[in-house]
């Protein structure tokens, strides 16, 4: 299984905020699109970095609603791991787990060509499962579906 086959089920929109975008702005994007997390790009395909409602909390609970009228770049992670579309889910579940992050973008040719979240992953594996479980069933009992 390969990240390509959860972005063909999901898509390849990203949602991303500039740099200079204020945290204000970055919730009001957030909650439109009910998502957790945002790329950091001045132009809508370079990775820059990544914010997630995680980081607005912990910023918030450091400097207060001050905090709220910072740009985006004063509180988003710029060490982002990106991955390919061809990336072996297994590894992508793996460096999600050994990292705790929850997002991560995928590019290629260093261009933004979608973002899994760590639910998407969940949901492919669940669904794996779900067909592997059958199948096995089937074999045991003879049926074939």
């Amino acid at each position: 299984m390969r990240i390509s086959d959860i972005l063909r089920d999901k898509g390849d929109r990203v949602v991303t905020v500039t740099p200079d975008s204020t945290v204000q702005d970055l919730l009001a994007t957030l909650a439109e699109h009910g998502i957790g997390a945002a790329v950091v790009s001045a132009d809508g395909a370079s990775v820059e970095g990544i914010v997630s409602e995680r980081d607005i909390v912990r910023k918030l609970a450091v400097r207060g609603a001050a905090v709220l009228t910072e740009p985006v770049s004063a509180i988003h992670t710029t060490q982002v791991h990106t991955v390919e579309p061809e990336a072996d889910l297994a590894e992508v579940e793996r460096l999600m787990t050994e990292h705790r992050f929850r997002h991560v973008p995928v590019v290629v040719g260093g261009r933004l060509s979608g973002i899994v979240s760590i639910g998407d992953v969940v949901k492919k594996r669940i669904t794996e499962l779900e067909i592997e479980t059958t199948a096995l069933s089937g074999y045991i009992t003879g049926e074939r579906v």
